[in-house]
């Protein structure tokens, strides 16, 4: 096996035990309220203009219908609402209400206090966290542009 090759299954395996460890090694999510699907997709909508249920399915690259899935109880516990094209188009968007933009903030700190234990202990000093913020935000602008999905950052 060349370099390239070692290192190539090095970042894999390291970006597989990310996925898995970040989560859980946060801690339970005692406090939070929402749903994991509906934490991320009000992630996605605080992040820029309303969406419709297809524009949602093609930025997370699941189907229509498993995005309905978790967008109904969101509608029905009044966390998006549902509203017509502003820009005159047929299908209806959907954006965050302020119960749930309240419901995401609040859950937010707690995932935020979660993320603090976890830099606390590597015991990374402040340049050593931001080299990595600076490398995981290119990581994933990479992605995106890879993926077709420039401009949906969700900040």
């Amino acid at each position: 096996m060349d370099e390239e090759e070692r290192r190539l299954r090095d970042l894999e395996r390291e970006l597989t035990l990310l996925s898995r460890h970040f989560v859980a090694s946060r801690g339970p999510r005692i406090g939070q309220s929402l749903e994991r699907s509906a934490y991320v997709l009000l992630t996605r909508l605080e992040a820029g203009e309303p969406l419709t249920l297809k524009e949602l399915a093609q930025t997370f690259h699941v189907d229509v219908s498993t995005i309905n899935r978790q967008v109904s109880p969101m509608l029905r516990d009044g966390l998006v609402e549902r509203i017509p094209d502003p820009d005159g188009g047929m299908a209806r968007k959907y954006r965050p209400t302020a119960q749930g933009l309240e419901r995401l903030r609040a859950d937010r700190e707690i995932s935020i206090e979660g993320a603090t234990r976890l830099i606390e202990a590597t015991g990374w000093a402040d340049g050593t966290t931001d080299r990595f913020l600076t490398l995981l935000t290119e990581l994933n602008a990479g992605i995106e542009k890879l993926e077709g999905l420039n401009g949906t950052r969700a900040r």
